[in-house]
């Protein structure tokens, strides 16, 4: 990683290296606004490791996408030519290792994730791999067959036909699983413009939202909505209020590529309906998705949205029954590891915390200090706390005693993470009892046949080209550099932007 040289005052985190020069050039600076979750997290998490992120992704995505691997496990990656949606074949990657619902010789291979597939495309372009032509297969061409156009719902989702969706995964009963797809689809668009179809298939995603807006109304009280019907639905699912974040993100990506006047009028309609809420009713990613958006819209379009309520709202958690109860960021020393900073519940079983969610959660947050900048200090916080704990799902990154499969290390040669990381183990295996944290994941619970090595999660290690993009590290310990233009889709970027972090209480330069 770079070592980079610049001055970073006292307990601020500087935006466009404001600190660099006398601040009189610059006006007044930004008073800073804390977040009293991050404020419980400590300022120099132990033990402290970075890893090489940038690396990381790389070596995932050329184990991932490679058809003849040499590594122990085996190939991750197949063709399905079933042809659904579009007359073209698409590809599939395992959930987690070696799922025995999955692959060419399972369920005619057709079970496979669009969230896991964007998420692995998403990351390879932030690292500047080009996905429309590696190895002789346009990834990014091929990925347009989760827009599910023979359902008539005519969005991106998580499979690409219902017969495989009763196996796992979500289709259209749990909205965050149909929302979070199209808003990964807008963001590989950007990164990848110009590929055959793409536009139309983005147009109609906004049509489809602008008319699912329409009929909301402002009342997002669902567990999922039925695209092709046009109505919200409620089932065991609880409800996700918060798509409205998702719903408000993909129509203002929409509106800046398209200039479509009516995909920003349903853009702020849903980030309103959003802001509205009495409560957090956060879950996995789409309420950060749309705090960011607010944030955009309040600095671009003159709206006056409470981001720093949505943001406290994604850190404390949702604290209602009817909601996904206990989830939020994690606070906290497990055992002998800082693991502040991590997204998922904060009280099952002490604590579960997941890989994905938490790298992906930097993807809006990172870029809002662009558009509010009196976050800065709390989202370089938050970011060094997380950047630093999310290595300990990497196998090779967190002691022998603390994880299931210790034995398991070459394998992938670590390239593959445990899906989550939980105060204590969940399986009850006598070695771990009384072991906190426990690096694990729910791979053997989704079906009987699935083998231990499932632990393994593709699904959670996708999106490492998130981190890569954005964490660099300096030649000071614990001050990071933080890249805040290369997630922050759809939008102009006449200059660099960087996040630093001074945890010391001194001066660093």
């Amino acid at each position: 990683m770079k070592n980079i040289s610049t001055i970073i005052k006292v307990l601020t985190a500087i935006v466009l290296l404001q600190s660099c020069q006398q601040s009189g050039k610059y006006g007044t600076p930004v008073k800073q606004v804390n977040l009293p979750r991050v404020e419980m997290m400590p300022d120099m998490p132990q033990p402290y490791k970075i890893i090489d992120w940038k690396q990381k992704a790389r070596d995932y995505d050329s184990y991932v996408f490679d058809f003849s691997p040499s590594l122990p496990a085996g190939c991750m990656i197949w063709i399905d030519n079933s042809q659904r949606n579009l007359p073209q074949p698409t590809f599939g990657i395992y959930t987690a290792i070696h799922d025995s619902r999955q692959g060419m010789n399972h369920n005619n291979g057709e079970f496979h994730e669009s969230l896991n597939s964007l998420s692995a495309i998403l990351g390879a372009g932030l690292m500047g791999i080009d996905k429309t032509n590696q190895n002789g297969y346009n990834y990014v061409k091929m990925v347009q067959n989760y827009f599910n156009s023979k359902t008539g719902w005519n969005i991106m989702m998580n499979n690409t036909c219902p017969e495989v969706a009763q196996l796992g995964g979500g289709y259209g009963r749990d909205w965050w699983y149909d929302v979070l797809p199209n808003v990964l689809y807008y963001n590989v668009c950007d990164v990848f413009p110009n590929v055959d179809n793409s536009e139309k298939i983005q147009r109609s995603i906004a049509e489809q939202f602008c008319k699912a807006d329409s009929v909301l109304n402002g009342n997002y009280d669902y567990s999922y909505f039925d695209y092709g019907k046009m109505k919200g639905m409620v089932s065991q699912i609880p409800l996700q209020q918060d798509a409205a974040g998702g719903h408000g993100y993909v129509l203002y990506a929409a509106y800046k590529k398209f200039r479509n006047p009516k995909y920003l009028t349903h853009a702020k309609s849903a980030i309103k309906a959003l802001d509205s809420q009495k409560e957090s009713r956060f879950y996995e990613i789409l309420l950060p998705i749309g705090a960011y958006t607010a944030a955009r819209l309040n600095a671009e379009e003159g709206t006056n949205y409470n981001v720093g309520k949505m943001l406290n709202w994604v850190f404390d958690g949702c604290k209602n029954p009817k909601g996904r109860y206990g989830w939020g960021v994690i606070v906290g020393k497990w055992g002998e590891y800082d693991v502040s900073g991590l997204q998922g519940s904060i009280t099952d079983g002490g604590g579960y915390a997941f890989l994905m969610n938490s790298m992906k959660m930097a993807m809006p947050l990172v870029p809002l200090v662009k558009y509010e900048p009196e976050y800065a200090r709390a989202i370089g916080k938050w970011m060094l706390n997380n950047v630093n704990a999310a290595r300990l799902f990497f196998p090779n990154e967190i002691s022998d005693k603390n994880q299931w499969l210790p034995g398991y290390k070459k394998y992938t040669n670590s390239i593959i993470a445990y899906e989550g990381l939980r105060y204590e183990d969940g399986y009850n295996k006598p070695e771990l009892k009384g072991v906190h944290p426990v690096a694990m994941g729910d791979g053997p619970n989704w079906t009987p046949t699935n083998p231990k090595e499932s632990m393994f999660s593709l699904y959670s290690t996708s999106p490492v080209g998130i981190m890569g993009a954005i964490v660099d590290t300096t030649d000071v310990k614990m001050i990071l550099r933080l890249n805040c233009n290369v997630t922050d889709f759809y939008a102009n970027h006449p200059y660099p932007v960087y996040l630093y972090y001074n945890p010391y209480k001194t001066d660093k330069k």
